[in-house]
C-alpha cells in the first residue's frame, strides 16, 4: 500500500479506497477520477504544492473544479508570494510523483491548507499516492492527520 493509506491504518481513521483504471493520456488527474468514479467534482480535491517566499514548500488542497488562489494562500500562511513548486523538488519532497501526490505520508510533513469549502461536506476524495487510487475521508479527520487549517485559498 502507499505510505498514505499506511498513515491511515495507523492512525485507524476511518476511510474507504477507490481505485480505477488510469489512463497515462489524461490531462487532468482530478477530472479523470471524477468521471471514472462517477462523483461531484466538487468532493474531490486536489494536493498542490507551493514555494512560499522562495523559501519553504506548504501544500493546498483545493477542489479540482477550482484553481488555487496564490495571493490568498500566501495571506494564510503569512507569506508574502506563493508560486508553483518545482516539480522536481515535489516529487523529491513529498516521496510521490506528480498526479498522484498525498496530502498523506509525505515524506516530509509540510504546512497544509484545506480549502474552506471542504468544511461544508461530509466527506472529500484526495490522491492515495498514487494515479488511479483515491481515499474519501472526511475533512476534519484529514485536518487532524496533516494539521492543516481551513482557509478560502480557491477561486
Amino acid at each position: 500500500m502507499t505510505p498514505a493509506v499506511n498513515v491511515l491504518k495507523k492512525s485507524k481513521t476511518p476511510y474507504t479506497l477507490h481505485e480505477y483504471s488510469h489512463d497515462p493520456a489524461t490531462d487532468s488527474y482530478g477530472l479523470e477520477a471524477v468521471e471514472k468514479l462517477e462523483i461531484s467534482a466538487r468532493q474531490v480535491f486536489k494536493t498542490l504544492v507551493v514555494s512560499l517566499d522562495n523559501k519553504v514548500l506548504a501544500v493546498a488542497v483545493v477542489p479540482v473544479s477550482s484553481k488555487l488562489s496564490m495571493k490568498q494562500l500566501a495571506k494564510a500562511l503569512v507569506a508574502k508570494k506563493a508560486v508553483m513548486a518545482n516539480p522536481a523538488e515535489v516529487e523529491r519532497v513529498t516521496g510521490y510523483v506528480l498526479g498522484g501526490v498525498s496530502p498523506l505520508g509525505q515524506k516530509k510533513a509540510l504546512k497544509t491548507v484545506i480549502d474552506s469549502c471542504a468544511k461544508g461536506l461530509t466527506s472529500i476524495f484526495i490522491s492515495a499516492g498514487r494515479r488511479g487510487l483515491e481515499i474519501e475521508i472526511n475533512p476534519a479527520d484529514l485536518a487532524t492527520l496533516t494539521r492543516a487549517s481551513f482557509y478560502e485559498v480557491s477561486q
